[in-house]
């Protein structure tokens, strides 16, 4: 039987940022039409948008939602989906080679992600477009009034302004498949120019340079190098976007790879300190990691792509991917990792919220579900916050074949000062064997009641459905002992915990 070793010590290394869980929304297959919104469903509310929906969004915890793409974002004309619905133009949609039909625009989403307790972030399109419609598009958000932009924001029915915080400057970039794809030494410049102007506006907004699409691209570092050495005085973040999925089986492989996350935000980081010393800047970069998950992307390239010059359908089923057991450890292993680099990892957006590749899915005139990746978000949104405790891990090792011997267990320790707990997220990736942990506490004094969940199956594969949406769900774990300030969790085999201490 594995076993491994946590000593937990009473030192801060970060604090959580509740940004690190966003989310994402994008008008990319049923996200929004037939997802969020759905005028004919018997759960609607007075501007369409689905109740049911909006309840699991909640209990989900997410923090933020970045919108409106995504790919999406850089053919999108931001004025199509403002004013009389009646009015607004319909679009094809070249990234997901949909129709768009602008029904679901700025202000309406707004309202909702305010119903929602979502912080709005936005993405402007610089695929297509460039800096003045950047600067239209804050002064129409965040002028309060006075100005023709936000005058029709007001006439629109939106006397407030949204007052957007962070702004993401495009949308990969880097990638060959975006629209108005370029190089780093274009995209860094006009990056550049786009930031300059946009705080002449609005000095108080919080910008996001595009980082590469994966680590795999074959620009990744010198992408970051050549676009910071432009931005750096004029933007907040960096952007990381990483995708995973199980590769020929290889379910060891599979459940290590936080292991590869750790390694991307390091890298970047790496980068991006090089530049601060190469260049002499005193601030150090931080990181928005604003897309992850897990998705096959080649299955949609191989299966849901469509490029027939007549076929452009609203709202198709793209990207519906049914997450397994497997999937939503994986999730929770993503999340340790960034928690574990919460002090250089300041936001982070689950890609993305709803139907497409997403913790919750729906049914047309029907109901909404959580699939086994909502239950690890939910847990950690929940109880991961106030600071990242220093740790020390001692564990047994397995062997994988993409990321050789890692640790058997990952593990992340939080205090929550305010709430009045700590919280320890472990994921067992030993696959045929219960793997025993034992947590030293003595450092945190005395440790009250010990609360812990588990998610786990026998099955691997087994996930939640239309016709059985709660086969898997967080149980209570039972091997819990404690002596003194020593915590003693038999974890099952694949499993992934949350341990609450009060």
């Amino acid at each position: 039987m594995p076993r491994a070793h946590l000593t937990v010590a009473a030192e801060p290394v970060a604090d959580v940022d509740p940004r690190l869980f966003g989310s994402f929304v994008e008008h990319l297959g049923r996200a929004v039409y037939d997802g969020l919104y759905e005028p004919g469903h018997p759960a609607a509310d007075e501007d369409g948008f689905r109740t049911d929906v909006l309840a699991l969004v909640r209990e989900l915890g997410a923090t933020t939602v970045r919108y409106p793409g995504g790919n999406f974002v850089s053919g999108y004309r931001w004025e199509d989906g403002v004013g009389p619905r009646e009015q607004r133009p319909r679009r094809l949609d070249l990234a997901w080679h949909s129709l768009e039909t602008n029904e679901v625009g700025l202000d309406e989403f707004a309202r909702w992600a305010r119903r929602a307790g979502l912080e709005l972030v936005l993405a402007v399109n610089l695929g297509t477009r460039g800096v003045q419609e950047a600067l239209d598009l804050l002064e129409y958000c965040n002028v309060p009034s006075g100005t023709t932009l936000s005058d029709a924001r007001v006439a629109a029915g939106t006397p407030d302004p949204h007052a957007v915080r962070m702004w993401c400057l495009g949308n990969e970039m880097d990638g060959p498949w975006q629209l108005g794809h370029s190089t780093a030494e274009e995209y860094g410049q006009l990056a550049a120019r786009t930031a300059r102007a946009m705080r002449q506006l609005d000095p108080s907004v919080e910008l996001v340079v595009c980082g590469s699409s994966s680590a795999q691209m074959p620009t990744f570092g010198t992408w970051e190098r050549t676009v910071l050495e432009h931005t750096y005085d004029v933007v907040d973040h960096i952007s990381c976007h990483a995708y995973y999925k199980l590769t020929d089986g290889d379910v060891a492989s599979f459940l290590a790879s936080g292991v590869d996350m750790d390694r991307f935000i390091e890298s970047v980081a790496a980068t991006a300190d090089d530049v601060k010393a190469a260049t002499g800047h005193d601030r150090t970069m931080t990181i928005a990691f604003d897309e992850w998950n897990v998705w096959d992307a080649e299955h949609y390239e191989a299966q849901e792509k469509r490029t027939a010059v007549d076929d452009w359908p609203v709202a198709p089923r793209l990207l519906e991917h049914s997450y397994t057991v497997a999937d939503a450890l994986v999730v929770g292993g993503l999340l340790i990792s960034l928690l574990r680099h919460a002090g250089r990892v300041r936001s982070a957006n689950l890609a993305q919220l709803v139907n497409v590749i997403a913790p919750i899915m729906t049914e047309p005139g029907g109901p909404a579900w959580r699939q086994t990746i909502f239950h690890p978000f939910a847990a950690a949104s929940r109880l991961a916050r106030g600071e990242v405790l220093r740790t020390s891990l001692r564990a047994d090792r397995l062997t994988t074949a993409r990321y050789g011997e890692v640790d058997v267990l990952d593990a992340v320790v939080t205090r929550d000062e305010a709430a009045g707990h700590t919280t320890v997220l472990v994921l067992n990736r030993a696959t045929d064997a219960p793997t025993v942990l034992t947590v030293d506490l003595a450092a945190l004094g005395t440790v009250g009641t010990v609360e812990a969940t588990t998610l786990t199956d026998a099955d691997l594969t087994a996930r939640n459905t239309l016709t059985e949406p709660d086969r898997v769900v967080p149980v209570p774990l039972r091997e819990v002992r404690r002596e003194g300030a020593t915590l003693t969790l038999e974890l099952p085999p694949a499993s992934w915990t949350a341990v609450t201490l009060r």
